[in-house]
Order: structure tokens, then sequence, then C-alpha cells
């Protein structure tokens, strides 16, 4: 049973959406998947409140520090995927999901403020990893990206990987119908149509893939 962690220490990096863009892809590829909602926003709950969970999914809200743990535990079982949705501070219960993470993702936009606090939750795996005397993998996905990115975006990620942070490819562009799962609820194959669907499933499905690469160990690097 692998356990993604989305971490960042920084709110509106866009780590509820790249869960649920990560779940939903993965229980359509016939996935069971186990979405843990430690956000106290409770975005993955408002989203699952919506209806039309797609199946294959279960969403557990409220878990805190006391219980993270035990609750991971208990869906610890072969075939299935835990995906957990943090709050956007560091915190012990930030380094409890970190200390459980098969993989750690951690969404950033492409801009000078992201990269600087998003580098924080990449020291924090470096302390659990001290800590626990293991390897964490951990990768940085862009959240929100344009079609054409700027200097800055494009100097950022040249920093991150010249550093030997790992970048997932493709990073997930800003869409209308990445936002409309929350109001809609259910996935990008049962939401009313926004924009260019077909473009925003390839995204979806390309993200996905591109993590469950790395779960297996076909791909990307951790950080030294």
């Amino acid at each position: 049973m692998p356990v993604v962690t989305i971490a960042s220490p920084k709110g509106g990096a866009g780590k509820s959406t790249a869960a649920v863009i990560l779940g939903t892809e993965l229980a359509h590829a016939g996935a069971a998947v186990t979405m843990i909602d430690c956000d106290p926003n409770r975005s993955l709950t408002l989203w699952s409140d919506q209806g039309d969970i797609p199946p294959r999914i279960q969403v557990l809200s409220d878990v805190g520090e006391s219980d993270l743990i035990k609750t991971v535990k208990q869906h610890d079982q072969d075939g299935s995927i835990v995906i957990i949705d943090l709050e956007g501070v560091a915190s012990r219960l930030v380094s409890r999901a970190i200390s459980q993470a098969d993989l750690v993702i951690t969404p950033m936009r492409g801009t000078t403020l992201d990269a600087t606090i998003g580098v924080r939750a990449l020291q924090l795996v470096a302390e659990e990893e001290e800590a626990l005397d293991r390897s964490i993998p951990h990768a940085v996905v862009f959240t929100m990206t344009r079609n054409i990115r700027s200097k800055q975006h494009n100097g950022i990620e040249a920093s991150l990987r010249e550093q030997g942070v790992d970048i997932i490819d493709p990073s997930l562009i800003e869409r209308a119908a990445f936002a409309a799962l929350f109001e809609f609820g259910g996935d990008l194959r049962t939401i009313p149509p926004q924009g260019n669907m077909e473009t925003a499933q390839a995204n979806a499905q390309g993200f996905a893939e591109a993590v469950y690469a790395r779960l297996r160990g076909e791909a990307g690097e951790s950080a030294a």
C-alpha cells in the first residue's frame, strides 16, 4: 500500500487540487484509493460532500495528529493507495504524515514566493529522513501553470533541478475543469464540460501516471 503525502507549508499552492486529481485518476485506472483529509479547510471533504464520488474512493475527514498514523495503518491493504492532504503549515501533523509516506509531493506555483516557502517542505522531508534513518522519495509538481511559462517559472524550475530536486512532468496547467471539481464533485469525466475537457483529462492522466511511475520506482530521483 503506497502512501502519498501532499505537503507544502504554503496555503493556496494547489495541494487539495493535486490530491483530488491524483485520487480520481488512480481510481479511474482501477486502484482503490483512501483519501485522508487533514486540512482544517476540509477541501477534500467539501469535494466529496458534493456527491458522485468515483467508485473505489473513500474520503476520511477530520483526521488529526493523534490518530493519523493509526488511520494510515488501518487502511494498509494490498492494492490500495492512501493520499494524505495536509494543512498549509509546518507542524507535527505534517511531520507525521511525511514519516508515513512512500512519496511526498510538494505542489508549488512558478513564483518566487511559492518556491521559497515550498522549499521548506523539502527541508521537512530531510529532517524526517534523518530522524527515521531512511530515504523518503519526494518530488515537486508545479501547479496553476500557464501554457506559456514565464522566465521566472523557468528559472525556478532550472534552479530546483540543479539542486537535485525531482520535478514531476507534466505540471498541472491552470484549467477551469480542475477548479470545477470542487464545485460539482465527481471527476473530470462526470462534471459538466469546462473548456477543453479532453486536454484537461490528458493533463490529469499524465500527472497520475508520472506519480504512479515514482511509486513503482520507475521514474524520478529524490533530492540529495
